[in-house]
C-alpha cells in the first residue's frame, strides 16, 4: 500500500483507489458474460433512481464474486449454480480481512442480497430461464447498540471545547449546536443552506436526506444563537466567489465533506475526553435518547431522525434505560441501599437475644410454682 499524500488519510486513499478499481475481467465485451450483463443491471438501477453511492456498492460486490467464479472457470450466468453461490457464501463467512477479523455478518449479507438482486434481474429479463440464487439464506444480522450515548453533561462539555474567540471556533461551535439540536446526519449537515434556515419558525429544511427525501425538523433556540452569530461575524471570512450558501464551509470556500467533519467533530470529542468514543453520529443518538428519556414520543423523535420504518427508532427504546431504572428502583427488593439498615449478623444476634429472654421467662414461671386460684373463681 502505498503512503497517503501529505493532507490525505490512508483511508481515504484506500477509498479512492477502490473507486477507480479495474477489475480483471475476462472478456469483459462478451455480450453473454456477467461483465456486460453487470454493467445492463447498474443502468437499470441506476434509472429507477437509486443513488451513486448505492450503485458503486452494487458493482462492488457483484464484481467480487464475478472474479471469484472465474477463478474457478465459471464464465457465464446461465453456469453458475445454487451450489456454487453457496460455496461463495461459506467462502465470505471464513474470510478474513488484513486485521485477522472477519467480516462482519452485516458485510456478508449486503454482499450476498446484491447477488441475489443480480440473479433476480437477470430471471425477470429472460437471460436466466431460473434465478440460482432465490434459494439462498442471508446471515441474521446481529442487532446491535451504539457503542457509546452521550449524557447531556458529556455532549455540553464537547460543545465547550471550540475556541469561539476565533472564527473557527465560532463556526465549530455553531456547527456542533447544530448537531446537537437536530441530530441530522453529517452528509445532511454538509448539505445545508443558508436559505434551509428558518431563524424565526426555528425550523430547517433537511433536503434529499437518505432516501432522497426532504423533511422539516426544528431547530433550538440556542443553535439558532450560534448559528446567527456565525453567520454574522464569521462566515463571510470563508467565502470565495461564487457563493453557494452552504452554511458551513472550509478554508477554501466549499462545503464540509463528510469525512472533514467526521474528523472535525472526532477531534473535540478526544479533546473531552472521550476516546475513540466517535463523532458526527454521537449528538444523533444522544438527541434522540435524551428526547426519549425526557418525555416525547417515539413517533416525534422518528420524524426528527427521518426513519422510514418506526422499529428503525425503536432501538433507542433499548439505549433509554431511565424509565426502566425507575421500575427497577421502586420494585426490586434490592435495589436502594438503606443505609439504616442492620446487617445479617446483626439481625441474627437479635433474634437470638430474643429467644434467651423468652427461654429465661419461661424458666422463672416455671420454678415459681402453681399460683393459687384467685378469688370467686374455681380451681
Amino acid at each position: 500500500m502505498p503512503k497517503a499524500k501529505s493532507g490525505v488519510s490512508r483511508r481515504q486513499l484506500e477509498a479512492n483507489q477502490k473507486r477507480t478499481k479495474v477489475w480483471p475481467f475476462i472478456a469483459p465485451l462478451d455480450p453473454r458474460g456477467m461483465p456486460v450483463l453487470l454493467n445492463a443491471w447498474l443502468d437499470h438501477i441506476r434509472v429507477r433512481g437509486q443513488s451513486e453511492r448505492t450503485v458503486r456498492s452494487a458493482k462492488w460486490c457483484v464484481s467480487e464474486f464475478i472474479v471469484w467464479c472465474q477463478d474457478r472457470d465459471v464464465l457465464l450466468a446461465r453456469d453458475v449454480t445454487k451450489p456454487l453461490i453457496e460455496r461463495y457464501q461459506r467462502m465470505l463467512f471464513y474470510a478474513r480481512k488484513e486485521d485477522g477479523t472477519p467480516l462482519t455478518l452485516i458485510t456478508q449479507a449486503t454482499r450476498l442480497n446484491y447477488i441475489k438482486q443480480f440473479f433476480r434481474w437477470l430471471t425477470k429479463e429472460n437471460y436466466l430461464l431460473y434465478n440460482p440464487a432465490s434459494g439462498i439464506e442471508l446471515p441474521k444480522v446481529e442487532k446491535r447498540l451504539p457503542r457509546h450515548i452521550l449524557t447531556d453533561s458529556e455532549a455540553e462539555n464537547i460543545l465547550r471545547q471550540p475556541d469561539v474567540t476565533t472564527p473557527i471556533g465560532l463556526r465549530d461551535r455553531a456547527l456542533l449546536e447544530t448537531l446537537y439540536s437536530t441530530g441530522v446526519r453529517r452528509s445532511e449537515l454538509g448539505r445545508l443552506r443558508i436559505q434551509d434556515l428558518d431563524l424565526e419558525r426555528g425550523s430547517v429544511i433537511v433536503r434529499q436526506g437518505k432516501g432522497r427525501k426532504d423533511r422539516i425538523i426544528p431547530i433550538g433556540e440556542r443553535a439558532l444563537a450560534w448559528l446567527d452569530r456565525y453567520l454574522r461575524e464569521a462566515r463571510p471570512g470563508y467565502i470565495i466567489e461564487p457563493d453557494d450558501g452552504s452554511v458551513f464551509l472550509s478554508h477554501w470556500g466549499g462545503p464540509l465533506s463528510p469525512r472533514n467533519l467526521s474528523s472535525l467533530v472526532g477531534r473535540y470529542v478526544k479533546a473531552a475526553g472521550l476516546s475513540n468514543a466517535g463523532a458526527c453520529h454521537l449528538f444523533r443518538h444522544a438527541m434522540a435518547t435524551l428526547m426519549l428519556e425526557n418525555g416525547a414520543d417515539i413517533r416525534f423523535i422518528q420524524a426528527m431522525l427521518g426513519h422510514v420504518k418506526l422499529t428503525t427508532t425503536e432501538i433507542y427504546t433499548h439505549i433509554s434505560i431511565k424509565k426502566l431504572k425507575e421500575i427497577h428502583t421502586a420494585t426490586h427488593p434490592s435495589a436502594k441501599l438503606e443505609p439504616n439498615r442492620k446487617s445479617h449478623q446483626e439481625e441474627a444476634d437479635d433474634l437470638f437475644a430474643e429467644i434467651a429472654l423468652e427461654d429465661a421467662g419461661s424458666h422463672e414461671d416455671a420454678s415459681e410454682g402453681p399460683r393459687p386460684p384467685e378469688p370467686g373463681r374455681k380451681p
